[in-house]
């Protein structure tokens, strides 16, 4: 289902007054801007007015597909509360803008999200367009419109709206964190100030539902990465610099990056909304770290001296987080993950003030580990070797491993709660499937019934996956096995729950949840690593039953997300950077020599 952004905004000059609106229409995975409508409308009120620019947005991404779901986003709070049916509609005037807009799309299929007035300035700049037209006599044309124009300079940088975790949108706020975080410390901020700022932006980042929960596995199972990186490059950086202000500087700054990657699972959690999330942002933000904080530092010593460091942690970090790999695959996941991240920790560390004392003690830190190079160049090297031979194809593969054992990994049909982004874990009304939902599986059964390679299904015990499963089993003529150990994870207290709602009645165990794996929800609900050390144990158990063949296991995003976390040898917080979206199908291949290989990940071809 293709997913659409309205912003929308008005204004009256006066109150009542000359009034216009302005909505913008973007897709949610790219950030691009598909529709933009604005009108002046007359006398009229600041809320009427907000009114008509929600309905021309709605009927606008109506054109574009009426089969979308729409996430509204807008500065009101008395709109977004009114049509989020949490507040009453009284003025006579705006009830029936109301229900105008409640009919654009089928009931479930639009959700609301009040936004900051500076993260809606694209649709606001629009109703000022209309608003001034208006005082000409004149009519708003799209034809002359700077609004997308402005609100880009003004932002100065590209800044694509999405939920959180969208790639495109997740990249365009780290750029934008970044930037004002090279000028502060230019100017001298001091680090209380960058820390306000950090929490500021991490609060906002996590508020926004659209990558709030959708069935919340966090797809909600998706966000704080990069926890152990950031906290090596804080050390590098007090190394360099030797001042605290740098370091907490340069932490705030990781903290502002991490928040902000929350937002985006399909956002927050999926099965609770990021699927919300999108899984491929990590490459623009380290694009676009590594070009800002180059530029903020222009110091090639330090750049040096951090280099060298990041290398010596990539070799170590080979060995896994423990010490030792969790997994033949953990090797390529860690060498992999620290080969990206350099670029742009590297540059995070040059954000220390260039003061040339501070360059002088860099460049004396540089000299003392010139002398590690040989032994970084050999470890570098063999974390080369292992991660090639990690992600090898079976075409690689020596001839007497046999057939590996396949996991085809399918995440069921939507629910009832999926488009509404709510937690729903293992403790919560087990939903079954909506109507979507079964096309979806009936979908799925028929690519799978082409392609002729499922031998078994192993399904999820709740509703929504034994439905799934039951749908595929009777298109293939398969019987379904049920194992406890592929259930989602528990949510505790908050099932039922969209991410929003989470943050306004428990913020500080969402705040640790975010932060650690091993943080529990409220309530005693399931943690991250739990469900690791759970579905671990399933999955060997089911490489042994199932050995050198190929079976569908029906199951959940964090299910899911950490088969392939696990199969990678990626951290905890890689969970948050993969997008995960109902009915779609992932692969892992298990060999007998203990490495995995991850195939195929959150295909949804068959859907459309």
């Amino acid at each position: 289902m293709r997913e659409f952004i309205v912003e929308a905004d008005g204004g009256s000059r006066g109150n009542p007054g000359p009034a216009g609106y302005g909505a913008v229409v973007s897709d949610a995975a790219t950030g691009e801007t598909l529709r933009e409508a604005a009108e002046y409308i007359g006398v009229a009120t600041n809320n009427v007015a907000e009114y008509r620019g929600l309905l021309a947005g709605l009927r606008a991404a109506h054109e574009l597909d009426p089969g979308a779901a729409v996430h509204v986003r807008m500065d009101s709070k008395l709109v977004v509360e009114q049509m989020s049916g949490r507040w009453k509609i009284k003025h006579p005037d705006m009830k029936p803008l109301a229900a105008d807009a409640a009919r654009v799309f089928p009931p479930g299929r639009v959700t609301y999200e009040w936004i900051p007035r500076e993260r809606n300035k694209h649709a606001d700049r629009l109703a000022n367009e209309a608003m001034d037209a208006g005082a000409r006599g004149e009519q708003w044309s799209a034809s002359t419109s700077t609004a997308e124009l402005d609100t880009r300079a003004g932002a100065g940088a590209v800044a694509p709206s999405g939920p959180p975790g969208d790639a495109a949108a997740g990249a365009a706020r780290v750029r934008e964190a970044l930037a004002g975080r090279a000028a502060s410390a230019g100017a001298g901020a001091g680090a209380g100030s960058a820390r306000a700022d950090a929490d500021a932006r991490a609060a906002e980042a996590v508020a926004g539902p659209g990558g709030a929960p959708a069935e919340a596995g966090r797809d909600a199972g998706s966000a704080t990465a990069d926890d152990d990186v950031r906290a090596a490059g804080a050390d590098v950086e007090a190394r360099a610099a030797g001042v605290d202000t740098d370091v907490r500087a340069a932490r705030a700054d990781a903290d502002a990056r991490a928040a902000e990657a929350v937002a985006g699972p399909g956002g927050a959690p999926a099965e609770a909304g990021r699927d919300a999330g999108s899984a491929t942002a990590d490459d623009d933000v380290r694009a676009a770290g590594a070009d800002v904080e180059a530029r903020a530092a222009g110091v090639d010593t330090d750049v040096r001296a951090a280099r060298a460091d990041a290398d010596a942690r990539a070799a170590e970090a080979v060995a896994g987080s423990d010490g030792a790999p969790a997994e033949a695959g953990a090797d390529a996941g860690s060498a992999k993950t620290d080969d990206d991240v350099r670029a742009g920790r590297a540059g995070a560390d040059v954000r220390a003030p260039e003061a040339d004392a501070d360059h002088r003690a860099a460049e004396a830190d540089a000299d003392a580990r010139t002398d590690t190079d040989t032994a970084m160049a050999t470890a570098k090297a063999d974390a080369d070797a292992r991660a090639a031979k990690a992600v090898a194809t079976p075409g690689w593969a020596p001839a007497d491993m046999g057939a590996p054992a396949t996991f085809v990994l399918l995440r069921h049909g939507e629910t009832p709660l999926t488009p509404q982004k709510r937690f729903s874990g293992s403790g919560g009304t087990d939903p079954s499937l909506s109507d979507i939902g079964r096309d979806q599986a009936g979908r799925a059964a028929a690519l799978l019934a082409r392609r002729g390679t499922i031998q078994a299904i192993v399904s999820s015990p709740l509703a929504r996956t034994r439905e799934t499963a039951g749908i595929i089993a009777a298109r293939l003529g398969l019987d379904v096995s049920v194992d406890d150990g592929l259930r989602e994870t528990d949510f505790g207290a908050w099932e039922g729950l969209t991410f929003a709602e989470v943050r306004e009645r428990h913020p500080d165990d969402l705040t640790a949840w975010l932060a650690s794996p091993d943080a529990e929800p409220t309530g005693g609900g399931e943690s991250f690593a739990a469900t690791a050390t759970r579905i671990a144990a399933t999955r060997d158990k089911l490489i042994a039953a199932y050995a050198g063949r190929t079976v569908l296991l029906v199951t959940h995003v964090t299910p899911i997300k950490t088969l392939v976390r696990l199969a990678l040898g990626a951290p905890p917080e890689s969970l948050f950077r993969m997008e995960l979206s109902a009915a779609s199908l992932s692969v892992v291949a298990y060999y007998a020599d203990g490495n995995a290989s991850l195939r195929l990940l959150n295909d949804t071809s068959h859907l459309r």
